[in-house]
């Protein structure tokens, strides 16, 4: 990249974020007023449901007020996002109590909120954490019971308090008199049954969710997780207008978007090593993966470092969790329309509700299409077509079970990438290819799955789920290059047909204990996994009669696509996986905090090869199995920071690696150590995480010396990286959100029989960084006008391992202009403003994988939500 685009972009960035500095430094003077003024808003429009809590998912209240009405007082449970809320109130005597279950209370003064004598006849009220997913909200009266009356509020819970006998004015002052929440009151139940309540918080904090799942199978605070889970939400999704999958990634430190192939196109690299698993809603897919569609997304969950311990074979990078959407309580509709250059136009709709009056079923649809040209010479569009639907059902107050489906056919133009010339991408236009303008992809995904829990109490739950997932990779026309003449430009092609065929069952099940040993906490979770895949791959080529293509002056069509009379490979497998895990995070004191854990994997390979030019034909299989740790340490000197340390270990099977013996190798193995710091600022709106990382990799195949040359390898390679890495993001200001990321990586190979030692793990940066950040008008004429702009940096990269060619850093500055008005959202969105040129993705090789970058984009759309 030259100096001169990175100053003109970074100049652009800071620029731009000094303006929303201004206006964001005034509101912040008028907070408080502000604060009252929304609290009057709310009583001229309905609350608009954010997102919808699983039963599982424990919702975080963030802050208790105290207010003064005309009647009496009322407590304000102020939660972050809009969260479904289960209150069962009952009475003692003079006392009223509420049981909120799934709810935790953090605040930023501790875990208990207590005011005597807040009003004339109310003696003491408290709000406290009965156990790890209860809060107990009591109401003590002077001389009887209060009555109390419960409200649906943007801000939050609210529990309207009337004391029923008089008695002295209390000397504590309380604040000014505030209007009351335009809500239908609801009387306190006299039968003790739940009341079902959907509770509504600040857009503004869902850059930084407090929990995460993926990090324990779990739902635990973030703060509480001894490695490094970053969270991307729906809100950061929204305001970036992310449509590929790779964009949403890319606001995630050390984490690179690895291209595609005509496999699959889910290639992601975490900590520098290459092929993280990709999971939907903690299922993985393991044979010919599939992107999930951000449409569907709630929220994207990152889990760096080795996590065999929870999900079995992986690389020790980490792994990614999208998490779908789920059905709502309250009724949801939502459209949009998304166009922009070349060609881009992408409707979608997402609806959702109750089915009947007691809400106990509900639905989700969410629905998309798109269609857009390619920047590159292709003659055909990129065209998608995707549906998701969700049932609900609370088949008890104890049971709930989830049903739901995707479909997804995308075909798009098969892109062969760029060639390497000499030590560089070979410089041409960025739209040149290589291969032929009609060549395609055809992929086709389709999965089912249930989720069933049932909570024996407010200690014990059993879960389990089953998914099925069916993928086809299907292409007659393929033009792929074998080889380059850097002197004469031509580019060696054969054409090929791929055919690639996978189902995948996976069943989950699992049980989650809480309990306590003397004065030790104690969250238990037992787990069997299993899981079968069944793969085809079958491609034919002319591989002995290829074409030539100039790459300097092209010409398409030249050579007909001749009879493709050559068996690349004709292959089927069955693959079976068997994981028992066992994890107990333990809390020691409210402080200090103990993860440990162990898994067995078992994983059995059966493989039948036809005779063709890449697999001599015959029957192979292999037997994996492995013991994996997991141990980490949270210490919490204040509640606001988390010192933590861990160490992970994972592993990963050699598949088509043999010995002289024609022996499997033993599988990869992997082990972590990482420590870093959590802070919560803000009263919990503002997020970091800083960490220090180093991973392992063992038993990597290498040729083996004694018979080079013929393909017989042996388990003796190993790679490292080592790094550091920053997250941020949440609320700065009201309006003002952020999430930023930077990452130093040192990755390279420390054992190999042929490749050198020191060399540069492929496609990896040394330095990479990230920045997003939005404000919105919270006030005035302009109220719901908005800015954003951001940036991606991507320092120098190897092309290879062999660390023949380099990819040239770049910088990419981004921004937005959005307007908000009653249910409508507008929305202009600029990427790569300065519409420059780079690689993106990881290569293959030289003549494989090389495929430019997006050049200056502009996606527009329009909103509505009723």
């Amino acid at each position: 990249m030259k100096p001169e685009q990175f100053v003109q972009s970074l100049l652009f960035t800071v620029s731009v974020v000094m303006l929303m500095l201004h206006p964001a430094q005034g509101e912040d003077i008028n907070q408080h007023a502000k604060l009252r003024e929304r609290r009057h808003i709310s009583q001229l429009k309905r609350p608009s449901v954010l997102s919808q809590a699983n039963p599982s998912q424990t919702v975080t209240i963030t802050k208790v007020q105290i207010n003064s009405t005309s009647k009496g007082i009322e407590i304000i449970l102020q939660t972050p996002l809009g969260e479904q809320l289960q209150v069962q109130p009952k009475s003692e005597g003079n006392t009223f109590i509420a049981e909120i279950s799934n709810a935790q209370l953090r605040l930023s003064s501790g875990d208990t909120f207590r005011q005597e004598k807040p009003a004339a006849g109310i003696a003491e009220i408290t709000v406290t954490n009965q156990n790890a997913n209860t809060i107990l909200v009591t109401v003590k009266g002077e001389g009887s019971l209060p009555q109390v009356e419960l409200f649906d509020s943007d801000e939050g819970l609210i529990f309207g308090l009337t004391a029923n006998a008089s008695a002295p004015q209390p000397e504590a002052s309380v604040p000014a008199p505030q209007p009351e929440a335009e809500a239908t009151p609801q009387p306190p139940s006299e039968n003790n049954e739940p009341i079902e309540l959907v509770v509504t918080g600040d857009r503004d904090d869902g850059y930084n969710p407090l929990n995460a799942t993926t990090g324990t199978r779990t739902d635990t605070p973030i703060r509480d997780i001894p490695q490094s889970v970053q969270v991307i939400p729906q809100k950061v999704i929204t305001d970036q207008q992310v449509i590929k999958f790779d964009e949403a990634l890319a606001n995630v430190s050390n984490v690179i978007a690895g291209g595609f192939d005509t496999s699959s196109e889910a290639r992601y690299t975490i900590r520098g090593f290459d092929d993280a698993p990709i999971l939907i809603d903690g299922f993985r897919q393991y044979a010919f993966a599939e992107v999930p569609e951000t449409a569907n997304l709630e929220r994207i969950e990152v889990l760096k470092g080795p996590a065999s311990i929870l999900y079995g074979e992986i690389q020790p990078g980490g792994i990614i969790n999208a998490v779908t959407k789920k059905p709502l309580a309250k009724p949801f509709y939502e459209a949009e329309i998304q166009f922009g250059n070349y060609g881009l136009i992408r409707p979608r709709i997402d609806l959702s509700g109750p089915l009947n009056e007691d809400k106990s079923q509900r639905y989700r649809l969410n629905l998309s299409y798109l269609n857009s040209e390619s920047f590159r010479g292709f003659e055909q569009n990129f065209e998608q077509f995707f549906i998701a639907p969700v049932l609900t059902w609370k088949l008890g107050e104890n049971t709930d079970l989830t049903v739901e489906a995707q479909y997804s056919n995308r075909r798009r133009p098969y892109d062969a990438g760029l060639v390497a010339s000499g030590d560089r991408v070979i410089d041409v236009p960025r739209d040149r290819i290589i291969n032929e303008p009609d060549d395609y992809i055809d992929r086709t995904f389709i999965s089912t799955a249930y989720s069933l829990e049932h909570r024996f109490n407010d200690k014990w739950t059993l879960r389990n789920g089953f998914r099925y997932a069916t993928s086809r990779v299907y292409t007659d026309k393929l033009t792929i290059p074998t080889s380059f003449d850097e002197t004469t430009g031509i580019v060696n092609r054969v054409y090929a047909l791929d055919d690639f065929y996978s189902d995948d069952y996976s069943l989950q099940s699992s049980v989650v204990g809480k309990f306590a040993t003397g004065g030790i906490k104690h969250t238990l979770l037992f787990g069997l996994d299993l899981n079968r895949t069944n793969s085809s791959s079958f491609a034919e080529s002319n591989f002995f009669t290829p074409s030539q293509l100039n790459i300097f002056n092209p010409v398409y069509g030249a050579t007909p696509r001749t009879g493709l009379d050559i068996l690349l490979l004709d292959r089927e497998s069955v693959t079976d996986r068997l994981g028992i895990y066992l994890q107990d995070e333990i809390a020691f004191f409210e402080n200090l905090k103990l993860v440990a854990g162990i898994r067995y994997e078992t994983v059995k390979q059966d493989i039948t090869n036809r005779p063709s030019l890449f697999y001599p034909g015959g029957d192979t299989s292999q037997f994996n199995d492995a013991w994996t740790p997991r141990v980490g340490i949270v210490y919490q000197p204040s509640k606001q920071v988390s010192v933590y340390a861990s160490y992970s270990q994972s592993f990963n099977p050699n598949i088509d690696s043999f010995d002289a013996n024609g022996n499997p190798l033993k599988p990869e193995q992997g082990e972590g150590y990482e420590v870093g710091i959590k802070t919560e600022l803000l009263e919990g709106k503002l997020s970091a995480t800083a960490s220090y990382f180093n991973i392992t990799k063992q038993n990597v195949a290498t040729t083996d010396p004694t018979f080079p040359g013929l393909g017989i390898s042996i388990a003796t390679g190993e790679q490292r990286s080592q790094g550091f890495e920053f997250d941020i993001s949440g609320q700065i200001l009201p309006g003002w959100n952020i999430i930023a990321a930077y990452a130093y990586t040192d990755a390279e190979v420390t054992a190999d029989n042929t490749i050198p030692i020191g060399n540069r793990l492929p496609g990896v940066p040394r330095h990479s960084a990230s920045l997003w950040t939005t404000y919105e008008i919270q006030r005035g004429s302009l109220q719901g006008l908005g800015f954003g702009v951001g940036f991606n940096y991507v320092g120098e990269r190897e092309g290879d391992l062999e660390n023949s060619f380099k990819l040239d850093s770049h910088f990419l500055t981004n921004a937005a202009i959005f307007y908000r008005r009653d249910n409508w959202r507008f929305a202009l969105n600029f990427k790569n403003i300065f519409d420059i040129d780079y690689i993106s993705g990881v290569p293959f090789s030289r003549t494989s994988g090389i495929y430019p970058g997006e050049p200056f984009s502009v996606i527009g759309s329009i909103s509505v939500q009723f």
